[in-house]
């Protein structure tokens, strides 16, 4: 991060903010660039959102600034006083300085025009309060009421009013503190932290679509299970995702202990972040082990048991991306197969890995064997070190055989090599039950390595079935020499 300065007129070099500074400088206005861009400057991150806040209506400035940059749409928002184009890969908005009261029931406030500085208090974190002037007196000036350059070189997130005040208004907020402190890797100030515990139930007004697209970026950034940490102990994840606050804890009957599986979840989530950056195979992680704490048993011999808790755990995928507005479309079907098959390649890892096996996982994981692979390798988990290599060097093994069983049998999305239709025209048979029968002693003998993926041998494959059960051919079929 830049060391501290009075100006910062180099952050201000856009063509953007060089325009609007003369608009404003030829109609008397007073306007500042505001929010995620400041921040994001001064850490020394990308961002293409600029924010500019104006001293009275921002909607005039807006079309004066798009007519100069020769932008052609200008989106206007009349209502929240708002407008908003697109210049270039950069989104540029322009708002009135407002302040904002709040009714109990809704996180949407009464608006009034309003000050900088009472726009500044309306913010959600000092980090975010941040402005500079556009102005040509002051240009490159940082105005900073709240201490947020502080809390920017400190890590810290805090509320620039009484942290009470700020989330009870708009709870939405609380999931918004966690979120910046896991992708910044911040930590949020404790007034803060007992303010979210305090207003955790206040999330009830907010909408889940709300609610997950802080989640899902949360679950994007780099360590995730630092934001999930944070849900759980300020108890906002207990509003919205019980089934994965049920993970927490751990039981012991006779001196054996399970391990507790909510921690258990974030270290896979996170040996999956390091690996990928896809949301859906990390949603996978989140998931993997969602049925455990209702499939839970102890048995004297073995000790603690979750037997059927993939299955379990798939048929509530649909379930719970329903409850919670997630897309129940080929992204929840993904997450759901992985649920269903993450236990069958550790299973491989502890035992024999035999071709037919690998045939098998092949057939049923399709285009998703490397989703499912990276996310079972993340599922090697113990503090005995020992056990953890000599799984994962297993499992490099599997993973060879899988390549080598795919490029010489060719199961991945398996189609059956004799169709339905040859069948019937074979045996001169109608719709039945012998059609889908030969199909699946088709498939299981080549699954077991009988024969080869491949028409000719399951074409004669398929005549020797016929013989067996008294089926007269009617059409002898035409084989490849």
């Amino acid at each position: 991060m830049p060391a501290m300065s009075e100006n910062y007129a180099s952050a201000l070099s856009h063509p953007v903010f060089k325009v609007a500074s003369q608009i404003i400088a030829e109609e008397g206005l007073e306007a500042y660039v505001i929010g995620g861009y400041v921040r994001d400057h001064l850490l020394g991150r990308p961002c293409k959102d600029f924010d500019i806040v104006v001293v009275g209506s921002g909607m005039e400035l807006a079309k004066r600034c798009a007519e100069r940059l020769r932008v052609k749409k200008v989106s206007l928002f009349e209502n929240f006083g708002t407008a908003h184009f697109k210049y270039k890969d950069l989104d540029v908005e322009f708002v009135g300085a407002r302040k904002e009261s709040y009714q109990r029931d809704s996180r949407k406030p009464i608006v009034e025009n309003g000050t900088l500085k009472e726009d500044q208090e309306r913010r959600d974190f000092t980090i975010n309060a941040l402005a500079l002037s556009l102005n040509a007196e002051t240009y490159g000036d940082l105005i900073d009421p709240f201490g947020g350059i502080d809390d920017l070189n400190n890590g810290i997130i805090r509320t620039p009013l009484d942290p009470n005040t700020t989330y009870s208004d708009d709870p939405l907020r609380m999931m918004r503190a966690i979120r910046f402190a896991t992708q910044l890797e911040f930590k949020i100030e404790n007034r803060s932290l007992q303010a979210i515990l305090e207003n955790a139930k206040r999330l009830d007004i907010i909408s889940s679509e709300r609610i997950m697209d802080e989640l899902n970026k949360i679950i994007l950034s780099k360590q995730p299970s630092r934001g999930f940490k944070l849900l759980f102990s300020t108890h906002l994840l207990h509003q919205f995702f019980p089934e994965m606050v049920n993970l927490h804890g751990v039981e012991t009957i006779d001196g054996k202990t399970h391990k507790d599986n909510f921690y258990h979840t974030l270290e896979v989530l996170d040996n999956v972040a390091e690996a990928s950056s896809d949301l859906w195979l990390r949603w996978s992680a989140i998931m993997h082990d969602i049925a455990k704490p209702p499939t839970k048993r102890f048995d004297k011999e073995v000790g603690w048991t979750f037997h059927g808790h993939e299955d379990l755990g798939a048929r509530w995928v649909p379930k719970v991306f329903q409850r919670l507005k997630l897309p129940l479309d080929h992204k929840m079907k993904f997450v759901q197969k992985l649920v269903r098959l993450h236990l069958r390649p550790i299973a491989l890892v502890k035992g024999s890995v035999t071709d037919s096996a690998i045939r098998r996982l092949l057939c049923e994981a399709g285009d998703d064997i490397e989703g499912l692979m990276t996310l079972c390798n993340a599922d090697i988990t113990s503090k005995n070190e020992f056990k953890v290599r000599k799984y994962k060097q297993n499992f490099e093994m599997v993973i060879e055989k899988l390549k080598a069983v795919e490029e010489k049998d060719r199961i991945r999305n398996f189609q059956p090599p004799v169709s339905g239709e040859l069948i019937m025209r074979t045996f001169d048979l109608g719709p039945c039950a012998h059609i889908g029968n030969i199909k699946a002693r088709i498939k299981e003998a080549i699954l077991e390595g009988e024969i080869a993926n491949d028409p000719k041998e399951a074409t004669l494959y398929m005549l020797k079935i016929g013989e067996e059960i008294g089926l007269p051919v009617l059409v002898a079929p035409i084989l490849d020499k």
